[in-house]
């Protein structure tokens, strides 16, 4: 990145370089007051910060609503992940109450880079996206969610609410994907995450398209495999042990095991490096240069 800067400071002052970070640099998301990094991470980690601070770059990540669902597939956590009605959550330490996932694991973000006294740095949602297929065992992914998820996402970012800590502010915002990855190894979600296949065709109508009509609080779809909990799962009734979603939250970056309260990478890399060929970005006035980690 320093390298890049000094190529490019002369003759384009204004784009601005930043890297890609998964969910997994964060030890703590619940409650999002008490977001916080990972200790270990620091050496890495705070030049970085600093770097972004010093160039008035923003902090990249990628938060998927859809893996924190999956390991708590509750009816009340599939509302909250997809924008719809739900009661709420409170945040024991702050006293706000969030109503989606997604403000949830923002301001879980901002929580840790304010904690580190990087207040001034920005961040920007690198992906975000809801697969409409998947798996037996991938609960949620259907078509069905993954229009609500997007289409109430952009509704929620168009509307400038912002987030209960940031309030009035909405984020820069990539989706993944425009296409569908159909030579993707792993799960079937992994193939799945795209508004149109390959040959064109749209899987599903998000409300983006010229002349479409965007979807608000989409009913979720109930998933067959919902009944078959597993021991890494909440019991009914019991609050999720944390709002992180870690290495998976990268599409293709591999499996996640869970821990106390947040899910760790158990190292198993990705069998093809990440492509940002096709992004949509809402609302943004600005140029990035991503350095994306290859086969992270």
């Amino acid at each position: 990145m320093q390298n890049l800067l000094s190529a490019l400071s002369a003759n384009y002052p204004s784009i601005k370089i930043s890297t890609v970070h998964t969910m997994a640099v964060m030890s703590q998301s619940d409650p999002p007051s008490a977001g916080a990094f990972h200790p270990d991470l620091a050496p890495n980690l705070d030049p970085i910060l600093t770097f972004l601070q010093q160039t008035g770059s923003p902090f990249m990540i990628n938060p998927y609503p859809w893996f924190a669902y999956n390991s708590d597939p509750r009816p009340e956590t599939l509302a909250f992940c997809l924008f719809q009605s739900n009661p709420g959550r409170v945040d024991s330490g702050s006293g706000l109450t969030y109503m989606n996932m997604f403000d949830a694991q923002l301001d879980a973000i901002r929580a840790a880079l304010d904690a580190k006294g990087f207040n001034n740095i920005d961040i920007v949602i690198a992906e975000t996206g809801w697969p409409y297929k998947g798996d037996a065992t991938e609960v949620g992914a259907t078509v069905e969610n993954a229009q609500a998820y997007v289409g109430n996402l952009v509704t929620h970012l168009n509307s400038m609410a912002g987030t209960p800590r940031v309030p009035g502010k909405s984020v820069d915002t990539y989706l993944f994907a425009l296409y569908d990855e159909d030579l993707k190894s792993g799960p079937t979600s992994e193939r799945s995450f795209g508004l149109y296949k390959t040959d064109l065709t749209q899987n599903y109508d998000a409300g983006l398209s010229k002349g479409a009509s965007t979807p608000t609080s989409l009913t979720p779809t109930p998933d067959q495999t919902q009944g078959n909990e597993s021991s890494s799962q909440p019991n009914k009734g019991e609050a999720p042990t944390g709002w992180c979603v870690t290495a998976a939250s990268s599409p293709g970056s591999g499996y996640v095991q869970p821990t106390s309260q947040c899910y760790t990478p158990n190292a198993v890399p990705s069998k093809q490096p990440r492509a940002h060929s096709s992004v949509i970005q809402f609302a943004s006035t600005i140029f990035y240069i991503a350095l994306l980690w290859l086969g992270r």
